[in-house]
């Protein structure tokens, strides 16, 4: 492999791993709801793998058709430009619904205490208990179904930026092998950043304790992924 080719796939890499650990946007949200909904680290990390993948491929396919196309990177920087704010303003509008519902949950619960109601009747359940299950009761894995499936689509239309010039370089040089391995190796180690700092910051949230702010982990998430959303904007 020649030289060239060499130093740009380290760069690529070292870029890709840059990208994902600056950027808050791409773990903190997923800490913040594993956190708050109580995923296991596996669950977590799966969710983390899954749109990963949406905002690397949706990058990827775009980036390798617009070059493909003869776009100049000029062209091509300004449509990422575009998805990254809109991108940017679905994670604060989702942050800040998420804020609001968990601020409105955590309300209705009394100190310690959950009041529960079915068949006509009310009782109460220790707070961090698992409730049992009733039937015509909310399911909470429908907001959880939302949760994943907002965040999904955030990330789909997020884009990776700094991969424009990396694919740009081998592509005006007739280097579409190239032009591939750059977009592997690119995905591969933010996807593989993504996931390990998610591993990291989940696993030392573990031995950490919030009690008197466990009813607000709804609201705290939500206002935390709102911040993430809106750094990004004012950075745009």
């Amino acid at each position: 492999m020649e030289p060239f080719s060499v130093s740009l796939l380290f760069t690529t890499g070292s870029v890709a791993l840059m990208h994902a650990l600056v950027g808050p946007d791409h773990w903190l949200p997923f800490v913040m709801l594993s956190r708050a909904r109580r995923w296991t680290l596996w669950r977590t990390l799966l969710v983390t793998l899954v749109c990963g993948l949406g905002h690397v491929l949706s990058s990827v396919g775009l980036g390798l058709l617009a070059t493909a196309l003869g776009w100049q990177a000029t062209r091509l920087a300004g449509v990422e430009g575009a998805r990254g704010l809109l991108a940017a303003w679905l994670l604060l509008a989702f942050g800040v619904a998420y804020a609001a519902w968990g601020v409105r949950r955590g309300a209705r619960r009394r100190r310690g205490l959950e009041l529960h109601a079915h068949d006509g009747s009310v009782h109460l359940h220790a707070q961090g208990e698992r409730p049992h299950a009733h039937e015509g009761a909310p399911d909470d894995d429908d907001s959880q179904g939302v949760a994943f499936w907002t965040l999904f689509v955030v990330f789909v239309l997020g884009p990776c930026e700094p991969m424009i010039p990396l694919l740009v370089a081998p592509a005006s040089r007739g280097q579409w092998s190239l032009t591939l391995w750059v977009a592997a190796v690119f995905s591969a180690m933010t996807i593989v950043a993504m996931l390990a700092i998610v591993a990291i910051v989940r696993l030392g949230l573990v031995h950490l304790r919030f009690a008197r702010l466990a009813r607000w982990s709804h609201a705290l998430a939500g206002g935390a992924i709102a911040l993430c959303g809106l750094a990004v904007i004012l950075g745009a």
